[in-house]
């Protein structure tokens, strides 16, 4: 998975290798330990161990066991194959200021070098969602534009439709013959 630079021995990690394992759980994006354990090139067990030992470092707004029905819906969602690739164990879950904290607690070259990357593809992923963003506003005021222009469009419609009713009245009235009628009125140059 990682690969050496021979121009300067920092260890590199496609950032897609990253953004497949952050998730997203108690609406926060999170990696998980075992991933996390994998990038440092380290046992899952020895990130826990350092991690428990140096808990203080870690609220839990940076750190969070996962729960077991979050477990269950990851499993369900196809994000994990199976709870056992925990060994039992549930995850730990770490935010992006927790992945942050983890390097310091490590304490290893290759930690540091994994941890710039992460915190790298966390920047590019908040502002592929800050792009996102404005480009759903943007949508989101051309929606409003069309619908007001809809709603004067329907108006318009409703007017023109009674003129049509108005003038098929009037053709039907047009089409009725008019009957006879006696004429009223003086007649003038006739003697009774």
């Amino acid at each position: 998975m990682a690969k050496t630079k021979p121009e300067n021995n920092k260890i590199t990690i496609a950032d897609e290798v990253v953004m497949n394992q952050i998730y997203y759980i108690r609406g926060q994006k999170v990696m998980l330990d075992r991933d996390l354990a994998s990038l440092y090139g380290v046992e899952t067990r020895v990130l826990k161990q350092a991690v428990r030992r140096n808990i203080d470092r870690f609220p839990e707004d940076f750190m969070f066991e996962v729960s077991e029905d979050e477990l269950n819906l990851m499993v369900s969602q196809f994000v994990i194959p199976d709870k056992k690739v925990f060994g039992g164990a549930k995850p730990f879950a770490f935010t992006e200021q927790g992945v942050a904290m983890l390097s310091s607690v490590l304490n290893s070259k290759q930690a540091i070098y994994i941890n710039i990357q992460i915190m790298r593809v966390f920047t590019r992923i908040r502002q592929m969602l800050a792009d996102n963003t404005e480009l759903r506003l943007e949508i989101a005021g051309i929606k409003s534009a069309v619908e007001k222009i809809s709603k004067k469009q329907d108006g318009q419609d409703k007017n023109i439709e009674l003129i049509f009713e108005y003038i098929d009245r009037l053709q039907e009235k047009a089409e009725q013959p008019i009957p006879e009628r006696r004429a009223i009125g003086f007649e003038i140059g006739k003697k009774k």
